[in-house]
């Protein structure tokens, strides 16, 4: 039992495999351009034009932030202060005033000193001559009446102790739900207020009287305009922030800047707004680090949908770094396609070479990783910004998943233009609904259908270009491989031909069962037909030695001691192996040489040992090498193999014998455990037992009596005698 792996080999393992999305990711932010208009270079004021810039939409340039900043500071000084009345502050005033004069009726009759008395409890020092002058009733009353008045002129219209320094000419009062724009200057302050006082009292030629009506109206004073910061700072700030921050608007084919032009500010300002606007809708990548790690970051997670379903639902690939690593090239051709279109025709999506990495992925692994992988491969190069505003994204889409169904099978030439067909129909159906969408002419849509069929044309020539590289690369055996290995005249099926005759008869009849099987149960019938055909080639060591290549003359095992006999038979599997590395067979095909024994027994020479009482005999001295099967394929050889050699021998042969000697080797199979390695479930093992009858019922049926004179006989084949190892 094997160590468990550590944490920093597992980190290891997954980062050689991951380390390829990052470098694809990084493929795609650099190789393709920064954006349809890259205008970087334009942005500093005084650089000369390189090119003619015209606005290929309607867009805002908006106000800096010194100028929105300033422009919102005007607009709030704009609002006038906001100042409350507060009658309350009035209604005290006067009611102070009754009370002093009422205080002042009831102890005038007592003399100045009574009257000192009062006015210094209500807060009013008072001199004796100016208490004298109160004492005297008719001076009294007219005091009363003009400080009455002078409240009626000026807190009653409102009177704040000061006003708050302002720039604007006017203030707002409220009072209660109303608001009224009043002057500034019509406004009492306090020392306003003492200025009113000067004109208002009663007897202007006494000194006294105006002294005591400059105490009382003093005393008598109060704000009745009270400033509502708070109010006053949130009308501000909703006017600030309404300032539009739109300066003014560059419509669609405005020329912004001429070629050769020295780029000035109001230039530069409407350059500056148009790469922020092509940054926004995705059309250009920014040029500022956060930029270029978000387009990086959007690479990554695109590409990773791929590697994630690998890993979940293609463990197969993702253990085989060199499988990985054709994934990840066969991507990359995709984005260097896309970024050359990208720089030359971005509006032609139809010429991206995506219908090339579709077919490759198609032939070398199946049609559902290709289209998975056409769909990933379409969306990265859909959400570059040079294709912003493009149908570069449907276009990828149809033609990648057209083209991954085209070349589901790919065995003859004529698959490569019925492929080719397929594309362009993809292509034409493709452009006929964007155009019918979009109001293209007929010609354009034909156009881009012709372009379409035109990619499939080079993505196939390129395919069967390149396959076989791709093949040795990722240590893929496809069909078109398979297909020339199945070439009689390959030199080892030549040699097998020739030197093993009776071997290569029966490896022919094996390959017509195994790929009926196969096929019936969804396996790769082609892969076990070519693999029968290279199962037994280890017997060209010694070919004699096998009962298929023997004359009638006799035996060679007749003479041989039953260990040695079993060790002739168990070379076969390391010879083949040697032949099949020597003729550069793939390890796919040389899998069958020695799964389709498995680790069974010679049983022939081990039972002819144990009779003959041979010394030192042990079980494990007449088993193959093995392993045992572990493909489906194999599976069936071994399977196939066995029912094969032991139909040789049996006589009298009828379909309820054949049945019963087929179901027999396959209980046989399983009980030994020589099929508990490959991935054959009980049901497909069924339908394999069903496929062998049905197909060598019809190999052995009967015939009809032929005369004697004639040479016929009345059975398709005779038994021949006992086989010394299959």
């Amino acid at each position: 039992m094997g160590a468990k792996p550590t944490r920093g080999a597992i980190a290891r393992y997954h980062l050689v495999r991951w380390v390829w999305v990052a470098g694809l990711a990084a493929l795609a932010l650099f190789a393709f351009p920064s954006g349809v208009t890259n205008l970087a270079r334009l942005l500093t004021i005084g650089v000369r034009a390189d090119r003619q810039v015209v606005a290929p939409f309607d867009f805002v340039v908006t106000k800096t932030d010194e100028e929105l900043r300033r422009e919102a500071d005007a607009v709030a000084a704009s609002v006038r202060p906001i100042y409350d009345f507060r009658a309350e502050a009035y209604d005290s005033a006067q009611a102070w005033a009754r009370g002093f004069f009422s205080s002042l009726d009831s102890v005038a009759k007592r003399g100045r000193e009574a009257v000192l008395l009062a006015a210094q409890r209500a807060g009013v020092p008072l001199a004796g001559a100016e208490a004298d002058y109160l004492v005297r009733g008719s001076k009294r009353n007219a005091m009363e009446r003009a400080l009455g008045e002078l409240l009626d002129r000026t807190l009653a219209q409102g009177a704040a102790l000061t006003l708050e320094p302002d720039s604007g000419l006017q203030i707002i009062v409220r009072r209660g739900a109303s608001e009224t724009p009043v002057e500034r200057a019509r406004v009492f302050t306090f020392n306003t207020y003492i200025d009113a006082v000067q004109n208002a009292q009663p007897d202007p030629g006494s000194s006294t009287a105006g002294a005591v009506f400059l105490k009382l109206a003093r005393r008598m004073f109060r704000p009745t305009l009270i400033r509502n910061d708070l109010e006053t700072a949130r009308r501000r700030s909703d006017l600030a922030a309404g300032v539009e921050r739109a300066k003014y608007a560059v419509r669609q084919g405005d020329l912004i800047v001429e070629t050769g032009q020295i780029v000035t500010g109001p230039v530069q300002e409407r350059l500056a707004a148009l790469h922020a606007e092509l940054v926004r809708r995705g059309a250009t990548t920014s040029a500022t680090l956060g930029g270029k790690i978000g387009v990086l970051l959007r690479n990554l997670l695109i590409l990773s949908v791929f590697w994630v379903l690998m890993f979940f639902y293609r463990r197969e690939t993702y253990v085989k770094l060199r499988q990985v690593g054709t994934v990840a090239v066969l991507f990359a051709c995709a984005i260097v396609a896309a970024a050359t279109v990208a720089r030359t025709a971005p509006a032609h999506g139809e010429l991206i070479l995506l219908p090339f990495t579709a077919m490759m992925l198609t032939v070398l692994f199946n049609g559902r990783v290709s289209m998975i992988a056409a769909m990933i491969l379409a969306a990265l190069i859909g959400t570059q910004p040079a294709f912003q505003d493009t149908p570069v994204l449907f276009l990828c889409f149809t033609g990648g998943v057209t083209a991954a169904l085209s070349v589901k099978t790919l065995r003859r030439r004529t698959h490569l233009y019925l492929a080719v067909l397929v594309v362009g129909l993809g292509y034409l159906v493709g452009a006929l609904a964007l155009g019918l969408a979009s109001d293209w002419s007929l010609r354009e849509i034909g156009t881009r259908a012709l372009l379409g069929t035109s990619n499939g044309l080079v993505s196939a020539s390129l395919t069967i270009l390149l396959l076989p590289v791709a093949e040795r690369v990722a240590g893929i055996t496809t069909d078109l491989t398979l297909l020339e290995l199945s070439d009689p005249s390959r030199p080892l099926l030549r040699r097998l031909s020739l030197e093993a005759p009776g071997t290569y008869a029966h490896s022919v009849a094996m390959a017509n069962l195994v790929e009926a099987a196969c096929n019936r149960i969804g396996a790769n019938g082609l892969l076990g037909r070519v693999g029968c055909y290279y199962h037994d080639v280890g017997k060209l060591a010694s070919p004699q030695y096998f009962v298929e290549n023997q004359s009638l003359g006799g035996n060679p095992h007749d003479r041989l001691p039953a260990a040695q006999s079993a060790e002739i038979i168990r070379l076969h599997v390391t010879e083949g192996l040697r032949l099949a590395r020597e003729a550069g067979i793939p390890e796919i095909v040389t899998a069958f040489i020695p799964e389709h024994h498995g680790t069974s027994e010679i049983a022939y020479f081990y039972d002819r040992a144990k009779k003959q009482g041979e010394p030192g005999v042990r079980r494990d001295d007449f088993r193959y090498p093995g392993p045992r099967p572990r493909s489906i394929e194999t599976a069936v050889t071994m399977l196939a193999d066995s029912v094969e050699a032991s139909l040789r021998v049996l006589e009298g042969l009828t379909p309820g014998k054949l049945e019963a000697a087929i179901d027999q080797i396959v209980k046989g199979r399983l009980t030994t455990g020589e099929l508990d390695e490959a991935p054959l479930t009980l049901q497909q093992l069924e339908q394999v037992r069903a496929e062998f009858v049905r197909v060598l019922t019809g190999m052995y049926h009967n015939r009809i009596d032929y005369p004697e004179s004639s040479g016929g006989i009345t059975r398709a084949w005779q038994p021949a005698r006992p086989a010394a190892g299959s």
